[in-house]
């Protein structure tokens, strides 16, 4: 493994909206990439930017100092990593794996522990800011596990995030970040009943926002997505379905810990009128649509 301050050799799997910018800030930084995704243009792109293709995880993994995932949901960092040909076959030559992806908690302690008996790490750190964020390199990452493999993983974290936090042991990265995903998804909900009922009131919405901003319900969502959702606009950053996703996962750990979460339940209703209307794939802004659609105010 590279000592802080070199550069090394990362395997970097799932080349999505987020992982693409990812990857291209470890670049710019100095560090090598093979980059793997199941799309070939995904590859395409990320050798564009420099990076070396991978043909499979193993020839992402092989030769690696570090191996990044970045994948839609548990079942496929599961197959990643434990899957025939995965990483647990084929572990990079330092030995360490970290999971950015948003999953469940309980799948990674259960990933951690048949790793961490083959010495192989792996960390748990996904990540928040959105594909502006992973862009910027100014992404909050929330990880899990032992300190000495966080310790080692951090000259690569710090190309892509500006708040890197250990937070304990295995899992605990991915229960913060969902904590994250239920403030998020009940500020999205807050937003849009805000939006309509000034809009009902006959209100100027942008001067409501911008008063709104300069107050105590100011927020991330309301300066960053606030915008998008008083034109109408619901073009896809971070997407409907990844939040309904992320939903999920919080329910399923509340759950599990006899934790009644009344408002998380509510918001994901809505999340599921907005799949049933087709919004899967748009903005997590397209919430709002839920309100166009209660208030009879159509806009597409």
């Amino acid at each position: 493994m590279t000592e802080p301050g070199n550069k090394g050799v990362v395997g970097f799997i799932g080349l999505g909206l987020m992982g693409r910018e990812m990857v291209r800030n470890l670049l710019k930084a100095g560090h090598a990439v093979r980059a793997y995704d199941v799309v070939a243009a995904a590859i395409d792109t990320a050798v564009a930017d420099g990076a070396t293709a991978a043909a499979s995880v193993a020839e992402a993994a092989d030769g690696a100092d570090f191996v990044i995932t970045m994948l839609p949901d548990t079942p496929q960092v599961e197959e990643v990593v434990l899957g025939p040909g995965g990483l647990l076959e084929h572990p990079p030559v330092g030995r360490l794996i970290a999971d950015m992806s948003t999953i469940s908690p309980q799948a990674v302690q259960r990933m951690h522990e048949v790793l961490r008996a083959r010495g192989i790490g792996f960390l748990d750190a996904p990540v928040s800011g959105g594909t502006a964020g992973a862009k910027a390199g100014t992404l909050s990452i929330m990880v899990g596990g032992e300190a000495a493999d966080f310790a080692r993983a951090q000259p690569y974290f710090a190309v892509m995030g500006s708040t890197i936090t250990h937070l304990g042991d295995s899992g605990a990265g991915q229960t913060v970040k969902l904590c994250n995903q239920l403030v998020v998804a009940l500020n999205l909900q807050a937003v849009s009943e805000a939006i309509a009922l000034g809009r009902a009131a006959g209100l100027d919405l942008d001067r409501m926002r911008t008063v709104l901003l300069g107050g105590s319900a100011s927020s991330w969502m309301l300066n960053r997505l606030g915008p998008a959702m008083i034109a109408g606009d619901a073009s896809a950053g971070f997407r409907i379905d990844l939040m309904f996703k992320d939903l999920r996962l919080v329910q399923e750990l509340a759950q599990g810990l006899s934790v009644p979460l009344p408002g998380t339940a509510l918001v994901t209703t809505q999340y599921v009128a907005a799949r049933a209307h087709g919004e899967g794939a748009n903005g997590n802004q397209a919430l709002f649509r839920v309100y166009d659609r209660m208030t009879n105010q159509r806009r597409d």
